[in-house]
């Protein structure tokens, strides 16, 4: 079954375009990557999946349905999203906040499962010592998991991340990773943008890399890409390197030191 499909989507602003003639289909199942360089249309055209951003020509649907046909209460219940903005305007603690990810199931019978799911999303993100504490009093990174984990209380089938590692440690990069493969495995989707490579490779399903908002490559896992058009889309040249006992691809620029 197919989670999402995009077929020729074109987002055009002030006679630019960021995203030009975009297609993408993404299993159910699966964890698929949104590549490219700064300004390629990632965030732009994960907005579009999440229906958040009508797209000038070219068709979304979720689960075989118009994502313009869904109420939005409705399209809650079946994706949640995380941006990259993880700022709050007020003082809420950190429980507070992954609370309102349950927003979609109020006044609904999985309403009664909110004191559990927040307990789980808390757990799942390592929040334990901070879940009294204000969000504003918290790091860069400590926002961002809390951020993650409103996402997962929501608990929907289908996940858009967009940059959910980007200021989280090693350790939380790997954790955050890590659940959207067991959330796939699960039996649900997970659509990611992500700037490391190598966590790319590691743990998307397929990917797509976009250039100048469109797309250069997609479907294939990262590990059988042409690495010359890797290094081609972002201006630098890279390479694949084999771990020697694991076997995990690493993808590293090539520095002339």
């Amino acid at each position: 079954m197919t989670a999402i499909t995009a077929s020729g989507v074109t987002v055009e602003v002030g006679g630019r375009a960021l995203l030009r003639e975009v297609d993408l289909d993404v299993p159910t199942g699966t964890v698929h990557a949104l590549l490219g360089p700064n300004g390629a249309g990632k965030s732009t055209l994960l907005s579009v999946l999440a229906g958040d951003r009508a797209p000038d020509r070219g068709t979304v649907e979720i689960l075989g349905r118009p994502v313009s046909d869904w109420r939005l209460r409705e399209l809650a219940r079946e994706r949640a999203v995380l941006t990259q903005e993880h700022s709050v305007a007020f003082a809420f603690p950190v429980r507070e906040v992954v609370r309102m990810g349950r927003a979609p199931w109020a006044r609904t019978a999985r309403e009664d499962d909110d004191d559990r799911a927040v307990a789980a999303a808390i757990d799942a993100a390592e929040l334990w010592r901070l879940e009294e504490r204000a969000v504003p009093t918290l790091s860069g990174g400590e926002r961002a998991r809390t951020a993650f984990a409103r996402t997962l209380a929501q608990e929907s089938g289908i996940l858009l991340l967009d940059e959910p590692t980007a200021a989280l440690d090693l350790r939380h990069q790997e954790q955050t990773m890590q659940r959207a493969r067991l959330i796939a495995a699960r039996g649900g989707t997970v659509v990611v943008v992500v700037h490391d490579l190598t966590l790319a490779a590691a743990y998307a399903d397929a990917v797509t890399l976009l250039s100048d908002g469109e797309v250069a490559a997609t479907g294939s896992p990262l590990a059988d890409m042409d690495v010359a058009l890797l290094s081609d889309v972002y201006e630098h040249p890279v390479e694949f390197i084999r771990h020697p006992r694991t076997g995990a691809v690493i993808v590293q620029p090539i520095r002339n030191t």
